[in-house]
């Protein structure tokens, strides 16, 4: 596995090949990413990797400083699926002066949810999976990158900023890999205490709760979420979480559904210090 630390080695080193196949990450790999690698393995002539803990998508409170950085696991992990190219570039590399011009994401977007509660997030990751995009894709003529459907916001902020700016590359999402008890992996789950861990499943089960009540709701939705969501707010509270949010959503933009659409729930919650999110796709009976 090559592993690249500037633009230039980079891009020297992909010119040979015709359709990249791209995983961005910021590092401390586990089960999940690697279940990314190998979705993208055979999309591609090369499979390329980055390592890049983005300052841009911090807020000022947030864990920049302690987001876990564990290089050389990362790369063993790497090499066990058979990844080609490793782009670990340090900061001065992917941002040699202040990133005045930033991509903005459509706030109708971006600005909820997620973005309510992190402002200005999607911008910076807007930004950066922007400049590793033209990092890896380059004078290629057509590629293809690949993010998990846990981060489900990002991803379809992700897909309208690849449409909208027509780039060459094919984005393809991977549904969330799971835990045996159902918790989405997350290199964040490494903060929880044993008893936290233990507790982490609610999130997840308190989305499967509220799914199922949307569902069984035959007319009129839109006039009963706002209780729903409400109770099962409450819920999580009850057991000493800190919820910012559990929703339905259409899956088309994340608006409030109207009937038909297909459906999406989504939450994220504070558990002690550990601020988890995940979400669930539900299917009509």
């Amino acid at each position: 596995m090559l592993i690249a630390r500037t633009l230039a080695e980079l891009r020297q080193h992909l010119q040979r090949f015709e359709r990249p196949a791209f995983v961005p990450t910021m590092g401390n790999l586990h089960e999940g990413h690697l279940q990314l690698l190998q979705h993208a393995k055979p999309l591609g002539d090369v499979l390329v990797a980055s390592i890049f803990v983005n300052r841009l998508q911090f807020l000022p409170h947030e864990d920049f400083a302690s987001y876990p950085r564990t290089f050389e696991d990362d790369c063993a992990k790497l090499r066990s699926q058979a990844c080609d190219v490793l782009f670990a570039p340090d900061e001065a590399e992917l941002y040699p002066q202040p990133q005045t011009f930033k991509v903005l994401p459509d706030p109708a977007l971006a600005d909820i949810l997620e973005g309510q509660f992190r402002p200005g997030f999607f911008t910076g990751v807007s930004t950066v999976v922007m400049k590793l995009f033209m990092a890896v894709f380059a004078g290629h003529a057509h590629g293809v990158a690949v993010f998990g459907k846990k981060d489900y916001q990002q991803l379809m902020v992700i897909r309208q900023m690849v449409r909208q700016f027509a780039l060459p590359i094919d984005i393809i999402g991977v549904d969330t890999c799971r835990a045996a008890d159902g918790l989405a992996l997350s290199s964040r789950n490494g903060y929880l205490s044993s008893d936290e861990r233990i507790e982490a499943v609610q999130l997840s089960m308190s989305l499967r709760q509220l799914g199922q009540e949307a569902l069984s709701v035959s007319n009129d939705l839109a006039s009963q979420l706002p209780r729903m969501e409400a109770q099962a707010m409450d819920r999580l509270r009850e057991r000493g979480w800190q919820p910012d949010y559990l929703t339905v959503r259409n899956r088309l933009d994340l608006q409030a559904p109207l009937a038909g659409d297909a459906l999406v729930v989504l939450g994220a919650a504070k558990l002690g210090k550990t601020r988890l999110i995940d979400n669930l796709e539900l299917i009509r009976p």
